[in-house]
């Protein structure tokens, strides 16, 4: 049996369907090929996982013909498979399962796509009220496909290479390896309404480094180099350290974030992919509320201003003030971060008797 995973767009949204994904291969996985149809800059994040047979590229937007739709549907309809699972919502990715000649084609019921699907799942996003997190969404697709029920957590594993390439860096950089790192994310690659200030992120890096005697790595990609410079300069403190001239592989990435005690980070993809790490991370919220993205099985703190325009959702500040991020003080943050790291240096687990399994990421 083959059954085609057609993956979210974003690296975060990829991480937010692990779950799903593991679903379906323990479900599946004896009997069936699980081939995700996904971009090619995704194509590390689930190395280790084992849940895909293979992976198959696909970009629309691509300049490559052959990752076009119109060959990636060709190229589906040839090896013939019997099922399609699309988790994102697109109109256009119901257009790749009905053209590829799926036999069962489920997805959400949303954006004119019911003629393209067999199974229709109902779009139903609100529970109690709130908006239905990303991570129930998309286990309501494995349900859909009789999938038992599954565990919430978000899971990413990293390689034997990842590892080195991190070790790599530690020594490069001369991170100390005793586990006192904070990571710093400050990316957002969907909306400049998301980010903090650049000054914060400096002025947080040099307290957490000078009072809490912990290194930190400024995170970034390959376009964000030089705000990571900038924020190590700003930090004006020799702990303070950033990725802007190390590898930027997804692999490298994802070592060393789960190195870290805890991330601090704006609403971006990096801060799912450490919490898939198992590491704490504390979230910077602007214009997108925070139900959306929740998961309860992280350890997360979710910082957000009560402001009249909370939750505008706006890629720009339609304002022009952009108060939300703006007026997030780093004397909050900071102290969110002081109270996590003592969290987890005290975090026990209990186990029989006397005995107790230290975490990971405690001291």
């Amino acid at each position: 049996m083959k059954i085609a995973i057609v993956m979210p767009t974003w690296l975060g949204d990829l991480a937010m369907a692990t779950p799903t994904i593991r679903a379906i291969h323990r479900h599946f996985g004896a009997r069936a090929r699980l081939i995700g149809i996904m971009r090619p800059y995704q194509s590390t994040l689930l190395e280790g996982t084992g849940w895909l047979s293979e992976q198959w590229y696909y970009d629309p937007r691509s300049k490559d013909l052959r990752l076009g739709l119109t060959a990636t549907a060709m190229r589906l309809r040839r090896a013939r498979f019997e099922m399609a699972v699309l988790l994102p919502n697109s109109f256009r990715s119901a257009l790749l399962a009905y053209l590829a000649g799926a036999q069962t084609r489920i997805g959400y019921v949303q954006y004119g796509r019911a003629p393209l699907l067999t199974t229709k799942v109902p779009a139903k996003f609100r529970e109690g009220g709130q908006r239905l997190p990303q991570v129930d969404r998309y286990l309501g697709l494995a349900r859909a496909i009789g999938c038992p029920p599954e565990s919430r957590r978000l899971e990413l594993l990293t390689t034997a290479a990842d590892e080195r390439s991190a070790d790599d860096v530690f020594r490069g950089l001369g991170i100390r390896d005793d586990g006192r790192l904070v990571t710093l994310n400050f990316s957002s690659a969907v909306a400049v309404s998301r980010l903090w200030p650049v000054e914060h992120f400096g002025d947080l890096a040099r307290r957490i480094a000078s009072e809490l005697d912990h290194d930190v790595l400024v995170m970034c990609g390959p376009k964000e180099r030089e705000i990571a410079r900038a924020i190590v300069r700003l930090s004006g403190n020799q702990r303070v350290f950033s990725m802007a001239d190390q590898p930027l592989d997804l692999g490298t990435t994802k070592a060393c974030s789960g190195r870290a005690r805890l991330m601090v980070s704006t609403d971006s993809g990096p801060r799912h992919i450490a919490a898939a790490l198992g590491v704490p991370v504390i979230t910077l919220y602007g214009p997108i509320l925070p139900a959306e993205t929740r998961n309860s099985t992280q350890r997360a703190v979710e910082l957000h201003l009560d402001l009249d325009c909370l939750g505008c959702e706006k890629r720009v500040c339609p304002l022009g003030h952009h108060r939300c991020m703006r007026d997030l003080k780093v004397d909050t943050v900071y102290a969110e971060v002081v109270k996590l790291l003592s969290a987890n240096r005290q975090r026990v687990h209990q186990i029989a008797g006397n005995k107790t399994l230290v975490s990971p990421n405690a001291a």
